[in-house]
Parts: C-alpha cells; sequence; structure tokens
C-alpha cells in the first residue's frame, strides 16, 4: 500500500515507577513529556518504566498510544479534570490528535518517527486508572467506552520524538479493527464465528488463550479483578 500520513506526535512521555495507591502496589502511570527524541525499542522507550511487569511493558506491550481527540470526550462526561489540561492522563507514551481506535487495525505496521510499530493489542484498562482519576469505575468506563488506546510493538528500533510522523506503511488484515477486536473481547463475547475467525489472526498470547477457552467452555471470563484491584 502507499504509506499514508496518520498524524504527528504531540508528545513523546515516560515514566518512573514508584509506590502507589493500594499497599504493595507500584505505578509508573504518571508519565511526563520528554524533551527531545527517544529510543524506541523492543521493551519499550528508553527511560520508561513500568510497576507490574507481569501485566505491564513487554514486547507486546512496549509502547502505549492514546489519543487525545478522547480528552475533550472525557471532560464532558466527568468534568474539568485537571488531569485532561496535558497529555498524560492515561498513562500513554505517545499522544497524537486525528487518529483513534477506529482507523487502525490488529497488525497495522506504522512508521513513528524513525521506529517501525506494529499494533499488537487494544489496552485493556486497570483499577490503577480508577485511582489516578480519583473515579470508582473510570477503568470500567474506558473499557466500555472503547476509548482505550491501543500498544505497539517495535519491529525497528528508532528514535521518536515530539513533531514526528505516525504513518501507515502496511495494514495486512483490513478487516480487524481495533473496535471490532474490542467488541469481541467485551459485548460479542461469546460469538463462535467471530471467535474462530480471530483465532487466525496474529493474536497476542493471553487473547488467544481467552478466545480458545470461550469457545471450549461456552462461558465468558470475568474482569472484575483487573478492573477492581485489590482491596485496601
Amino acid at each position: 500500500m502507499t504509506p499514508r500520513l496518520l498524524a504527528r506526535i504531540d508528545a513523546v512521555l515516560t515514566g518512573r515507577a514508584v509506590d502507589y495507591t493500594r499497599p504493595g502496589s507500584r505505578s509508573a502511570i504518571a508519565k511526563q513529556p520528554v524533551a527531545g527524541p527517544v529510543l524506541a525499542g523492543p521493551e519499550g522507550l528508553v527511560g520508561d518504566e513500568q510497576g507490574d511487569r507481569r501485566v505491564h511493558g513487554g514486547p507486546d506491550k512496549a509502547i502505549h498510544h492514546y489519543p487525545r481527540d478522547h480528552y475533550a470526550t472525557w471532560r464532558g462526561e466527568i468534568g474539568a479534570h485537571p488531569l485532561l489540561e496535558a497529555p498524560g492522563a492515561f498513562g500513554e507514551n505517545i499522544s497524537t490528535t486525528g487518529v483513534t481506535e477506529a482507523d487502525l487495525c490488529l497488525g497495522d505496521r506504522l512508521r513513528l518517527g524513525a521506529a517501525m510499530v506494529e499494533v499488537s493489542q487494544g489496552r485493556q484498562p486497570c483499577w490503577k486508572l480508577s485511582d489516578r482519576f480519583g473515579v470508582a469505575d473510570m477503568a470500567r468506563r474506558v473499557q466500555d467506552s472503547g476509548r482505550s488506546g491501543w500498544y505497539y510493538r517495535v519491529l525497528e528500533p528508532g528514535e521518536v520524538g515530539a513533531g514526528d510522523e505516525l504513518v501507515l506503511v502496511e495494514r495486512p488484515y483490513p478487516d480487524w479493527t481495533l473496535p471490532r477486536l474490542a467488541a469481541l473481547l467485551y459485548r460479542r463475547t461469546l460469538d463462535r464465528g467471530e471467535l474462530e475467525a480471530a483465532l487466525a489472526l496474529p493474536l497476542v498470547p493471553s487473547w488467544r488463550t481467552v478466545f480458545e477457552r470461550r469457545l471450549l467452555r461456552g462461558e465468558t471470563e470475568s474482569w472484575d479483578s483487573r478492573l477492581g484491584g485489590p482491596g485496601p
């Protein structure tokens, strides 16, 4: 396909892991914009950390992209929250305007600055977002709204900085938009035809396991632990 400019990067953000809101928890969700270019590699951006490597970070969640386009909608829903005044409210590494989940498909390959990245999965929000915003059901709101952002794996390392271009260079699965996958995860959870079709995609292992289990058992798993988190 002919490469297509999707957006320019408004901000690149990184964060350090610190003690978080609940006993024993740590998080690097409070990411801040970086001045100048940052090297993006297989494990993510240099200088970026994750509080719990069991569920965050790694090659399939190397870089988190969240559209600034959604901020106005969130202000309309939860009010003029101070976190929504600047990029980084959702713990994102990349902030842009002009491209959202509806514009991307699983497996899309994009030039992110000098790096080549691939859309690996949509974000599945957790309780740390609720604590960050001080809104008890914020994680569930993000999940239900579909305004969750997405993750990249890094295929070719390179530097990325504010002002760089985000360019779509390849789309091997044009029928599988991120909203279609989100619908399968959270709403059409036992649609056998969709589940079987999705298993032909290059899914991350955790999603493949979920879809295979649904086909085998005919039941939908609970997301309550991820969304509600540990007790006080």
